[in-house]
């Protein structure tokens, strides 16, 4: 029997598409496309600011996802790594694996057939932080992401769309990758600095 289990906070994500990404906005049903690049590398990051898992406590914990896709996203062979906040006891990193790696429902659990490739789980130093308009997540040596809102016709306003994407599907700002938006691990190594990113509230649960 799955584990009751909810969670809210931030998150955002920065891939190596061009603004906007197509597997997300085109005339094709969403993840069909082609990336622009012809494969997707993206980064997804997390904080958590009240959570739980069962009896477990998830609040204020830290969490990065990045993957790797050979085509368009709904072809699935994704590869994929997580990487958890080195502060997690051993509880909440087991807890924090399953919700994100979409065992236990849940919007990862659309992501979770795709998947070909897990590299395993990390538990790392992840520096999350949202400043303005603009949110960063940094983990030594692997990888430092930023993103800000794209520019729109109103005046320091921010785009926001209803997309459907599992991880915000009523509320997705677009943004764009900051500079030096780079991660480098498990043999591989981007530089998404001015891709296509998104960022969003996050409310989940498996209720």
């Amino acid at each position: 029997m799955a584990t009751n289990w909810q969670l809210s906070g931030d998150y955002f994500e920065n891939c190596n598409c061009s603004v906007v990404c197509p597997c997300l906005i085109s005339p094709a049903p969403p993840l069909t496309s082609r990336p622009t690049e012809g494969v997707c590398d993206v980064a997804l990051a997390f904080h958590v600011d009240k959570g739980s898992y069962g009896t477990v406590a998830l609040d204020g914990l830290n969490l990065a996802l990045i993957a790797h896709t050979p085509g368009p996203m709904a072809d699935g062979n994704w590869t994929i790594a997580l990487y958890i906040d080195e502060r997690a006891s051993d509880e909440q990193a087991a807890a924090l694996g399953a919700v994100f790696g979409g065992a236990e429902g849940g919007p990862m659990a659309a992501f979770a057939p795709l998947i070909a490739t897990n590299l395993g789980v990390k538990k790392v130093p992840i520096i999350y932080q949202v400043t303005g308009k603009t949110r960063s997540a940094e983990i030594p040596g692997v990888m430092n992401m930023s993103v800000a809102p794209l520019p729109s016709l109103r005046e320091n306003e921010e785009i926001w769309a209803a997309t459907g994407h599992p991880v915000a599907p009523d509320k997705l700002a677009l943004a764009l990758g900051g500079p030096r938006s780079t991660f480098t691990d498990h043999g591989m190594r981007w530089d998404n600095s001015g891709k296509n990113a998104h960022y969003a509230p996050i409310s989940w649960s498996n209720q």
